[in-house]
């Protein structure tokens, strides 16, 4: 989510480079029909997916509720179990490995189940009051949890 920059050197930590913009790193869950169910606290917008996943112990949580999740290509390689995953990701294309027929269509039918989930997403950025958020994540994060309880309960009508 992006911020406007404060002042002092407390603040670089929150530079992403990929972005090239200040901000702050959330993860959220949804459920299948892309309601919003959780919102991690604030980490610097430097972080990235896999260790603010791993710092929530976001596979330890959907492996006891017995749940899996489906997540895009930053969380691959956060679960390496074969033969019962818990996240299950798309396959990654380079210039020198392209991707198979096979694996075009399991990236296709990964993208269409994602879809409610990323509208989930976009109902919470709609807030006028993050366009220009500038405040310490521990507000930040406290702000984000009341907007998901709010953008739920205008979602649910």
């Amino acid at each position: 989510m992006p911020t406007q920059r404060r002042t002092g050197k407390a603040d670089r930590r929150n530079y992403s480079g990929k972005h090239r913009t200040h901000g702050l790193h959330f993860l959220a869950l949804t459920d299948e029909r892309g309601r919003l169910v959780w919102i991690s606290a604030a980490r610097p917008g430097r972080t990235h997916d896999n260790t603010a996943a791993r710092h929530d112990h976001i596979l330890a949580h959907l492996r006891a509720a017995g749940l899996g999740a489906l997540a895009d290509l930053g969380f691959r390689g956060l679960d390496n179990d074969v033969r019962d995953p818990v996240i299950v990701t798309g396959f990654h294309a380079s210039r020198t490995h392209k991707l198979t027929a096979g694996q075009r269509n399991a990236n296709r039918v990964l993208a269409i189940g994602r879809a409610p989930v990323e509208h989930g997403f976009a109902h919470l950025k709609n807030w006028r009051i993050l366009a220009k958020l500038r405040t310490d994540p521990a507000r930040a994060t406290r702000l984000l949890r009341a907007l998901l309880v709010l953008t739920n309960l205008e979602v649910n009508r």
